[in-house]
């Protein structure tokens, strides 16, 4: 818990020393609170939730950096997000308990901060977290000088002293003690914390610096991955097991680049034997939709239930570039569940989409107490309720509730190990499993697949009813502009290969949410996030938070692809404008690559640049390629320099473990092999057009960008790129080019010579 020396730490959601599943705590008595604090006036559902702890709470702010100097206490320092399980734990156990709150208050000065909302704060004190202890996790707790160096920090504390757990009540006093008894050494000490990780974060390249041979790190990355890969269950680890769509992207892409090598295939199978077993998993919600955020276990069965919005952008573009790849309506499927769950349960009336589902919930109306996956899970006994009906020509005396049963691995005493339970919350339930093909199920019943298929249809309908009689679980209406793009993404990709116009029209209304609350057009910023106010209005908070790099990103990344599904030119004009923007606020002219915040806050002690794709992928990465699609657009090459520089400035990272960036190490494969243009000469609304275009989307081709050339020579495309105008329909039918380094291949009118155009080898292949 308290400072050591530092070193390198792998980055890690999992509270150190501690288990993944616990009780959710009781609930204070109705009626009026007894205590309310500043809390009460922010706007983030994170921060509303401790407005009423004893803890005279501050939210992150002068007012409370003020207090601590002027008063010459401590600052203890709590982040953590709204849908955060063990950050309920330590609310229920320490937070509410009026004892710890009074030492909180006499000793420190006390800040909440959403990590969601404030991103750049909690990278910091994270950043100290890992080098010092090894691990990291929310709840964060972090111990901060008046003047915000933090010297003592850790994750998870239980309110009392445990066999291998120090307690938070007896952390907080003796830190306490030490500030008073030992004040010089404790201020040193922070110092030489944070010169160290000064140099430790610093990742910057040197002018001239050539990027690393995308070869060498591709292939790295791809042994790096396959090494760690389950044969069995796929997935990149033993438990817990992560989505990780970054990892699925990179395979996607090593596939394109390796299409008749058996790396290439290996690559392909990797990605998509993971993506059906997690489909047939229980992460991922088979009556309600959607995934939950990972999985407890190696099979991808008992999930830490929570669904957040992140996933859902990115994993329904994997499983629509799955479905792009292999043809097999499954992805598709599982593609069109996910933009379901986010449309009818994630989506604001004005066409943004809200943050996270909590996992734990009342399970009856009548409860007291929550619990983890209340919401999700099933007896046998609901189920035979439920679904008693026999099942016309099956075997003798076989109703609904037995097929179902049989096909989900519904068990009489509950389907989830003790092992996975250590709390007894998940005891004698179920969480639903494909365990059995569809045609095995058919066989034992004696039933045709299509018959088959109406039962379980029939049962998960009857099961969704049934659910939505449950209390549900916690909605966190913040709408964060990051996640908003990769949400449209989500849409926008899917609505093209898909070719469902309902899926465009939505990453369209979004996109349009963005530009009306979540953009300055005065200042021609982003903002970071809004809320659902008062009769479903949208709010901002009084001081509304600038956007960080990752909003900038996501969203370009967002109005690209939106551009190539609605060829609507206005989504490349503010995406060309929010990269001017971007490079202003954020680019380091000096070490390269781009800063996460902007310069000149006082209160934020180090200026980081991420160097890991994770859950969502790292700023750094994405923008590599945003910056080629760009320039493709654009014809301003001075981005294709900055792509370049970002991937030297991170060549040490990329040469040695390439695993940790698999997002950049894709984009630097497009680098290197350059951006194929993909020219349609045509007019929107025709069919010939609109051939050649359905021919484009259904191919996966990583390294291109698409746009329509619909003669309107003041068009954005047709003033920036004077070569359009020397593209002519043949035969004044729709015609397609495939352009790359200042030269265009022969014309293609017909999708069949498109698609061998866009051939691996041909002119335009990856």
């Amino acid at each position: 818990m308290f400072a050591a020396p530092l070193r390198r730490a792998h980055r890690c959601v999992f509270l150190k020393g501690s288990v993944t599943m616990a009780t959710g705590g009781k609930n204070s008595e109705p009626g009026v609170p007894r205590y309310t604090n500043r809390l009460i006036s922010e706007k983030s559902p994170y921060l509303l939730q401790h407005a009423h702890n004893p803890v005279d709470w501050y939210p992150w702010g002068q007012e409370a950096f003020d207090k601590a100097k002027k008063e010459n206490k401590l600052i203890f320092l709590s982040v953590g997000y709204s849908t955060c399980h063990w950050c309920h734990v330590m609310e229920e156990e320490s937070f509410k308990n009026r004892e710890i709150g009074e030492i909180m208050n006499k000793n420190f000065v006390c800040i909440k901060v959403d990590r969601e909302e404030r991103p750049d704060v909690d990278k910091v004190y994270m950043t100290f977290v890992q080098a010092t202890s090894g691990g990291g996790g929310w709840p964060m707790s972090v111990w901060l000088t008046p003047d915000l160096k933090p010297f003592a920090g850790g994750t998870y504390f239980p309110p009392d002293d445990r066999v291998y757990r120090i307690g938070f009540r007896t952390v907080l006093l003796r830190i306490a003690e030490q500030w008073k008894q030992n004040k010089d050494a404790l201020l040193e000490n922070s110092q030489k914390i944070m010169e160290a990780l000064l140099t430790q974060t610093e990742i910057r390249g040197q002018a001239q610096e050539s990027p690393p041979p995308s070869k060498e790190v591709t292939d790295t990355c791809f042994q790096q991955l396959s090494r760690s890969y389950d044969e069995e269950y796929g997935g990149f680890s033993e438990f817990p097991k992560f989505p990780t769509p970054v990892n699925l992207n990179f395979l996607f892409t090593y596939w394109a680049l390796h299409r008749t090598t058996p790396e290439g295939a290996r690559a392909l199978q990797m990605a998509l034997h993971t993506l059906k077993m997690m489909a047939y998993g229980g992460i991922h919600d088979h009556i309600g939709q959607g995934f939950h955020r990972y999985s407890t276990d190696q099979h991808w069965h008992v999930p830490h239930f929570e669904k957040m919005l992140y996933d859902q952008g990115q994993l329904a573009a994997a499983y629509t570039r799955a479905f792009q790849i292999s043809g097999d309506e499954f992805f598709a499927d599982v593609a069109g569940d996910i933009l379901l769950y986010v449309s009818r349960d994630l989506s604001d009336q004005a066409g943004g989409f809200y943050s996270a589902e909590d996992a734990d919930s009342y399970p009856t109306a009548a409860s007291r107490e929550k619990r983890e996956g209340a919401f999700c899970v099933w007896t046998a006994e609901e189920i035979r309720a439920l679904l008693p009906d026999p099942v016309e020509g099956a075997t003798e005396g076989t109703t609904l509730g037995d097929v179902f049963m049989h096909h989900y691995g519904v068990k009489e005493d509950g389907n989830v190990s003790p092992a996975k339970d250590p709390h007894k919350e998940l005891k004698g339930k179920n969480v639903l499993i494909v365990q059995s093909s569809l045609e095995l199920t058919a066989a034992k019943f004696g039933l045709e697949l299509g018959q088959l298929s109406a039962v379980l249809r029939e049962s998960r309908q009857r099961l969704s009813a049934a659910r939505a009689q449950r209390p549900r679980p916690h909605l966190d209406t913040k709408m964060l502009t990051s996640w908003n793009g990769l949400m449209i993404s989500g849409f926008a990709q899917a609505g093209a290969t898909l070719a469902k116009e309902e899926y465009v029209s939505r990453a369209v209304q979004a996109a349009n949410f963005l530009r009306r609350h979540l953009f300055d057009p005065t200042s021609g910023k982003l903002l970071r996030s809004c809320y659902r106010g008062k009769d479903n209005t949208v709010e901002q908070s009084a001081v509304p938070i600038q956007g960080f790099l990752e909003d900038y990103v996501f969203v370009i990344q967002a109005l690209f692809d939106l551009y190539e599904a609605s060829l609507d030119q206005g989504w490349l004009e503010w995406a060309l404008q929010l990269q001017h923007t971007q490079d202003k606020l954020f680019w380091d002219p000096k070490g390269f690559a781009y800063f996460y915040s902007e310069a000149g806050d006082p209160s934020l002690l180090l200026r980081l640049k991420d160097d890991q794709d994770g859950a969502e992928p790292s700023a750094n990465s994405v923008t590599v390629m945003n910056l080629l699609r760009a320039a493709c657009y654009s014809g301003h090459m001075e981005w294709v320099e900055k792509a370049g520089q970002i991937l030297a400035a991170f060549s040490e990272r990329l040469l040695k473990i390439p695993v940790a960036l698999p997002e950049m190490v894709r984009a630097s494969a497009a680098f290197h092999h350059t951006l194929k243009q993909v020219v349609i000469c045509g007019d929107l609304q025709g069919e010939d057009t609109k051939d050649l275009l359905r021919c484009v989307h259904s191919v996966f081709c990583p390294n291109k960008v698409l746009m329509l050339a619909d003669g309107d020579g003041g068009a954005l495309l047709s003033r920036r790129l004077p070569f359009l105008s020397s593209l002519e329909r043949r035969d004044g039918k729709a015609t397609a080019y495939v352009c790359s380094g200042f030269a265009c291949s022969l014309p293609a009118t017909s999708p069949r010579e498109l698609r061998r155009l866009l051939a691996p080898g041909a002119a335009g292949a990856p």
